[in-house]
């Protein structure tokens, strides 16, 4: 009996023994299954990264830079930087923003992540941000981030959809606005409009464009802004239908620039117009260094261009700037019964037309524009324009 005994016990501690082996082994592949990325996956997400040929853009890279520090560190534990510590400052507060996410489950963010960019890379291909932005909206208007784009009764609307943050425009905004105006020239509409949401037109930059500095400096931030601006200004000198502005509110620096190469301007009696480019120690664009001495005088242009003056609708409608103003009860209706007559003209005749006007002053047109970006390079990259603009969110942060 003994025997017997020491035989069961022997066989029994032999099947915990076995049965414990096996229970630790899949318990171990279950924590490994479930608990996000390994540390050699999240290497490897490194390795990745460094290899990308596309910049992901700065949003992204902030997302990147903040999942890993919560990887690494966990949790944000350092000083907020000070306000005028753009970049810093842009770096805590993404890391911030991810509050109590675990390391295991920001490891396994961050390998997702850089998992998206590389297969996005290899499904893609390259190109710039504009070339992406066209890929990404073909034939899908519902796409655009901060565009509503519509087509109805033959007219294109290009509305600026960031009421919140008065139309400002992000560098984002000034890509998808080339595609749609690529889009619209190819349609089947007969003019195209560009109005905004809520109560402003267009606030011009969102000046958190200049905060946003890439790895290679301010030269680097300046030159694709630069390239940015002359694809952007070059979508309006090419553009082939009428091209209509009905400006609903206040109107400022580029989206008041670049009107001069429209065809129709309608604007409400509350519209302003203010190009406040030397107050932020910058100079003209979107042509206007040559649009607007041509259409109102060179001593009215210079009030606008050097010394900020802001023009009431009727103003800029007495120098040519506006083709009418209305009544801002009866704007919109007055406005649109009048737009929806003109798309119900012969659209090659619109378009032909618009050439023998046009055609004459387009060469000029783009040597202007790349004269003014060549300009806009050198005063991004001054200590003069830096300060303005220092001292503009000094101010902001006062109020």
């Amino acid at each position: 009996k003994q025997i017997q005994i020491k035989n069961a016990l022997k066989w029994r501690l032999c099947f915990w023994a076995s049965f414990y082996c096996v229970f630790s082994a899949s318990l171990r592949l279950l924590l490994v299954l479930f608990s996000g990325a390994t540390v050699e996956q999240f290497e490897q997400a490194k390795t990745k990264l460094s290899v990308l040929k596309r910049d992901p853009g700065n949003e992204m890279k902030l997302r990147i830079y903040a999942l890993f520090k919560q990887a690494t560190q966990g949790p944000c534990n350092t000083p907020k930087p000070g306000l005028l510590d753009f970049i810093n400052k842009a770096k805590w507060d993404a890391w911030r923003s991810l509050g109590s996410l675990s390391q295991d489950d920001a490891r396994q963010q961050y390998c997702d992540l850089i998992g998206s960019l590389v297969a996005a890379e290899e499904g893609e291909g390259g190109g710039t941000a504009s070339d992406q932005a066209a890929a990404k909206h073909a034939g899908s208007p519902a796409a655009y981030e901060t565009l509503q784009v519509t087509t109805e009764d033959d007219i294109t609307t290009i509305r600026l959809n960031r009421p919140a943050k008065k139309n400002a425009i992000t560098t984002e905004m000034y890509n998808e606005i080339i595609v749609a105006l690529q889009q619209a020239a190819k349609d089947e509409s007969v003019i195209t409009v560009f109005t905004g949401a809520g109560d402003f037109y267009c606030s011009g930059n969102d000046l958190t464009n200049f905060t946003r500095v890439p790895e290679g400096g301010v030269e680097d931030m300046a030159r694709q802004a630069g390239d940015l601006l002359r694809k952007y200004v070059k979508a309006y000198i090419d553009f082939p239908k009428p091209l209509v502005a009905v400006v609903n509110g206040p109107a400022v620096g580029i989206s008041v620039t670049v009107l001069g190469l429209f065809d129709l301007v309608y604007a409400t009696e509350r519209a302003t117009f203010h190009t406040p480019f030397s107050q932020l120690g910058q100079s003209a664009e979107g042509c206007s260094s040559y649009t607007f001495p041509k259409m109102m005088g060179v001593a009215k242009a210079s009030e606008m261009l050097l010394f900020n003056k802001k023009l009431t609708a009727v103003q800029a409608c007495e120098l040519g700037l506006v083709t009418e103003v209305f009544p801002d009860s009866s704007f919109q209706s007055e406005v649109w019964t009048r737009l929806k007559a003109y798309a119900k003209l012969p659209r090659n005749s619109l378009v032909l037309s618009k050439q023998l006007i046009r055609s004459v002053e387009k060469e000029r047109l783009h040597a202007v524009n790349d004269a003014e970006v060549e300009r806009l390079l050198e005063r991004w990259t001054s200590d003069e324009c830096f300060t303005a603009i220092m001292s503009f969110f000094q101010g902001k942060a006062k109020l």
